[in-house]
Formats: C-alpha cells, structure tokens, sequence
C-alpha cells in the first residue's frame, strides 16, 4: 500500500539543488518550487531516502518528509495549479 507524502527541502548549493530536483521530478508531482508530492510504499520510501542522502550535503542542507493521511484535504491559496490526482482542494479566495 503507498502513502502519500509531501517532500520539501532547502538545498544550499545550486549544482546539488538541481541534482535534487531532477530525482524529484521523476518521482512526484512538482508543487512548488521546493515541495513535491510522492506516492510511495515503504520500501520505494527507504531507497527515496537513502538516495537523497547521497546527493545531499547533511551539514549544510535540509529534506523535510512529512506523511499525509490519505483522505486529508488540501487548502490552496493563490495561484497554485498543480493538484495530484485524487487529491480534493479547498480554494481559498
């Protein structure tokens, strides 16, 4: 069973930002500019982790995974337009 999860990071050096988010892009839905969501059984969620580890310097930057309950609801404020499929919005005007 996958979970859905929101992943955000604060990457401090510009080549590592972009190796970061091209391993992202290829595995969730591209958020906002540091947040992505993801799908991802447990094991799937393990080799996500370690990889990002080897990309990352742990001294200087930060990955954030926060697990998200499955029938949560997402608010959305502004402009935002990239909503991951069965995932229901509050529009906030």
């Amino acid at each position: 069973m996958k979970t859905p999860y929101l992943i955000c990071y604060d990457i401090t050096d510009d080549r590592r930002l972009q190796r970061v988010f091209n391993y992202m892009k290829a595995r969730g839905v591209h958020l906002q500019y540091s947040v992505f969501y993801c799908e991802l059984a447990w094991k799937e969620l393990q080799i996500l982790k370690n990889d990002l580890l080897n990309l990352i310097d742990v001294r200087s930057d930060d990955i954030r995974i926060y697990p998200l309950q499955r029938d949560s609801l997402i608010a959305v404020l502004g402009c935002g337009d990239r909503v991951p499929e069965g995932v229901e919005l509050i529009m906030g005007t």
